[in-house]
């Protein structure tokens, strides 16, 4: 079993060098995943000045750890959109992501790119009658919303079902592959790639200035394109971070059922699709285990349940990838897409939950328009300081608090351990020691790797995910390797390393 996903196994890797010297652009985007490189594309095609810088590689993060499916719905489901604000709003909301889908579909053939585009069906199934009613009322919310929705007494899978809602005209690709190809189209329209560049500190102001370990970027705009806006903003109170896990399979039939399916069985929600690879393998994925970040212990247990799941349903040969991915889910079920400091031309992408494919092409497509001055239909509506976040922050913060409380009786910030010898090899802990708090994981081989514990963002004590072995903020979603380095998140700087109390 491969511990990566499917999508980054089956991409070509990425040459684009890190930054050396300084530069001197209209626009610099921080992240080069989908929404990065979409915009990068668009700015360059109109004429600006753009440097991509991306901590690792070309959709290497998020992007590359997604489900590959395009919808018009969202995952909040389209009557939490319409009880949230009204009628309106909600088809606002699917017109926008219908085009952001077009634009991916129209990019696809311009480009001619190699990613498996396919225009395919969504479904919504329930899997007892228990669920049905919650079923009945998206599909109202969908024709209200002028989709093109049927409910069903089957699907074309090899489990009963009660009933499924579905939609046509949807879609799925690579994303990887996708990603990856428009970056070249980008690189040849003058937006400038880096890879292995991660922003180390940003100077906001008139002139933005972006440090790096080996050159400055000066820029107009800055656009934060790194799913979670990095550094200290206010937005971070109107986001949950989230994990959500995935796993491959083989199937020892040939039966792989081409579409999007989502199934509910009571608060058990999972996505499945196929996919068949590059060199003609075929795979069958299934995505769920939701949890807040840093807030789950036994993060392995995840791909336990997703494998029980779907080897109930269907004929598993093997289980061949499992991954995990990070989401940030906003206060009203719409994301945070414009400026955040218009003075310093500062743009945010930010809050998509599961929907970053789609939202992060619709982000790319918004703020271009903004800094381009063109008229944009959906600019108001995901503006990032619109008042509805602040009316439902009092529920959400609420939410928040009440499952940080639950998370600290069970984990409080106490420390795991007082000696560094009660690490066994392959386990990490939070050990304190005259006042100070250490990260520690001891390898395999024995050797020991103690880092501070103290997140870099927002001074939070972060916790240790066993699966993926890297400390987990439970406060803002930031993650970091055992050697303190960041993984992502809206922290900047790495965890310091601490070899004080080697010893002990």
């Amino acid at each position: 079993m491969k511990k990566t996903s499917l999508w980054k196994d089956d991409a070509e890797a990425s040459s684009y060098g890190t930054l050396q010297e300084n530069w001197n652009v209209d626009v610099a985007i921080v992240g080069g995943g989908i929404t990065g490189i979409t915009a990068g594309h668009l700015l360059a095609k109109a004429g600006k000045s753009v440097a991509v810088l991306e901590a690792l590689q070309v959709g290497g993060g998020t992007t590359g750890f997604s489900t590959g499916n395009l919808y018009s719905i969202v995952g909040e489901q389209l009557q939490k959109v319409r009880s949230k604000f009204d009628t309106e709003t909600m088809r606002a909301v699917v017109a926008s992501r219908t085009a952001a889908i077009e634009q991916i579909e129209n990019t696809v053939h311009e480009f001619a790119i190699a990613c498996d585009f396919h225009r395919r069906p969504w479904r919504l199934l329930s899997e007892t009658q228990d669920d049905t009613s919650n079923l009945q009322k998206e599909y109202e919310a969908c024709l209200d919303a002028g989709l093109e929705a049927y409910i069903d007494s089957a699907a074309p899978l090899p489990f009963t079902i009660s009933a499924a809602l579905r939609i046509e005209n949807q879609a799925q690709f690579n994303p990887m592959q996708y990603t990856k190809a428009l970056a070249a189209q980008a690189q040849k329209a003058g937006c400038a790639v880096f890879e292995h560049t991660p922003v180390i500190r940003i100077q906001e102001g008139s002139p933005n200035i972006l440090y790096t370990a080996n050159g400055t970027v000066t820029a107009g705009k800055v656009i934060h394109a790194t799913h979670s806006p990095k550094g200290v903003k206010a937005v971070h109170a109107l986001l949950g971070p989230y994990r959500e896990y995935a796993i491959a399979v083989k199937l020892n039939s040939g039966n792989y059922p081409e579409g999007i399916f989502w199934t509910i069985l009571g608060t058990s929600h999972h996505s499945i699709r196929s996919y068949t690879s590059r060199s003609g393998e075929n795979y069958l994925l299934v995505l769920g285990e939701p949890h807040k970040v840093g807030h789950k212990k036994d993060n392995e247990i995840c791909f336990q349940n997703l494998e029980t799941y779907i080897r109930a349903r269907f004929d598993v040969k093997s289980v061949e990838y499992h991954w995990s991915a990070q989401n940030y889910k906003s206060a009203d079920c719409l994301p945070y897409i414009g400026a955040i400091n218009q003075k310093s031309g500062v743009y945010i992408a930010t809050g998509f939950a599961t929907d970053g494919l789609t939202y992060g092409t619709l982000a790319a497509m918004i703020i271009s328009d903004l800094i381009l001055g063109n008229e944009n239909p959906w600019s108001k509506l995901y503006d990032p300081h619109r008042r509805n976040p602040l009316k439902s922050a009092g529920r959400f913060i609420k939410e928040n608090v009440q499952v940080f409380m639950d998370y600290m009786k069970d984990m409080p910030y106490q420390a795991e351990a007082k000696r560094f010898s009660a690490i066994m090899p392959d386990e990490g802990k939070v050990v304190e020691i005259k006042g100070e708090k250490f990260a520690a994981y001891r390898d395999e081989a024995g050797e020991l790797h103690q880092v501070s514990a103290v997140c870099t963002h927002m001074k939070c004590i972060v916790n240790w995910n066993e699966e993926e072995k890297s400390w987990d903020c439970p406060c803002h979603g930031s993650r970091f390797k055992v050697d303190g380095q960041v993984i992502e998140g809206p922290a900047i700087i790495n965890l310091p390393k601490m070899e004080a109390y080697n010893q002990q």
